[in-house]
């Protein structure tokens, strides 16, 4: 991300708003799905519905805090290294916040555009399928995720916080959080990732060996890197090398974005019972389904 003035000053914006928002009042409901207010409109939503996509966009999707701003650090880099000229971000980059204007600016945007998204499979403005854009979807364990997510919302000063964690994990578990159920999203994404235009990536593999994600990334969005580029990208991709320049590229965000990265640190939070109603809730929704291997739950989510 080279250009990082942009993601800055809408995250200001969306904190100077959280302030004044009370945790009852900071989600409204669109198609049946809670949204932050400090970052979404319906106005907004909207005017997605008719947005342009190119067939050379990149759409890289996930639900919060599984690792979509690092996957973003990654394509940047690659993109960086194929055309030789540092990729630009002039908007906030997540497709579904902003004002309902941006997606006119978006049309004066160099090709390839990034755009990153929360959104389920089927909430996608329809040219992304009509154009056969290339999906990228990052997923992590739900466990870690719910952690991450509580987190954020108790670590960020002016967000409003949750009085507990396990008055968090109750909301995380009825999916009213922002961008609602981690389950509903997979759900969804869930019957369409044996597409052509789609890949998964796992958080917990780009942890365990970066480079090998990054080449197969790379092979996915037809980009030609040697050995050597995939080194440099590995090294300056890394989750600490990435967190240690994050107030300068994300602003005073950036080091509760990158707060930990951690795999396991749900073990941390998480009671036996809440262990138990979050498998439970995983077998129900996931169990037996091409995702549901993929996310190798058993490896990651049981003590």
């Amino acid at each position: 991300m080279a250009d990082s003035s942009k993601f800055i000053e809408y995250i200001d914006e969306a904190l100077e708003k959280s302030k004044e928002t009370e945790l009852s009042r900071l989600f409204f409901t669109y198609q049946g799905i809670p949204y932050p207010v400090t970052m979404c409109t319906s106005e907004t939503f909207q005017a997605l519905d008719s947005f342009e996509a190119r067939s050379d966009d990149i759409v890289l999707a996930s639900y919060p805090k599984c690792g979509s701003n690092w996957l973003l650090h990654i394509v940047s880099e690659l993109i960086m290294a194929v055309s030789g000229s540092k990729y630009q971000c002039p908007e906030f980059p997540v497709l579904e916040c902003g004002d309902p204007e941006k997606y006119q600016r978006m049309k004066q945007f160099p090709s390839p555009r990034i755009l990153a998204t929360h959104l389920h499979y089927d909430k996608l403005p329809g040219s992304i399928f009509k154009n056969n854009v290339k999906i990228l979807v990052l997923f992590r364990n739900p466990k870690d995720t719910a952690v991450s997510f509580f987190h954020f919302h108790n670590d960020v000063p002016d967000i409003p916080s949750y009085g507990s964690w396990d008055e968090f994990f109750k909301q995380f578990m009825k999916g009213q959080v922002s961008w609602g159920s981690y389950f509903d999203f997979a759900i969804n994404w869930n019957k369409h990732i044996e597409d052509a235009n789609v890949k998964v990536i796992l958080y917990e593999d780009l942890k365990e060996n970066l480079a090998s994600g990054i080449k197969q990334i790379a092979a996915f969005l037809g980009f030609s890197v040697t050995g050597e580029q995939v080194e440099t990208i590995s090294a300056q991709t890394t989750f600490q090398a990435i967190r240690a320049k994050s107030q300068e590229t994300h602003g005073a965000v950036g080091p509760f974005l990158f707060r930990k990265g951690e795999v396991g640190d749900w073990k941390n939070l998480f009671n036996e019972a809440q262990n138990q109603e979050m498998d439970e809730k995983f077998k129900e929704c996931l169990a037996g389904t091409s995702l549901g291997t993929r996310l190798k739950y058993e490896s990651y989510c049981q003590a």
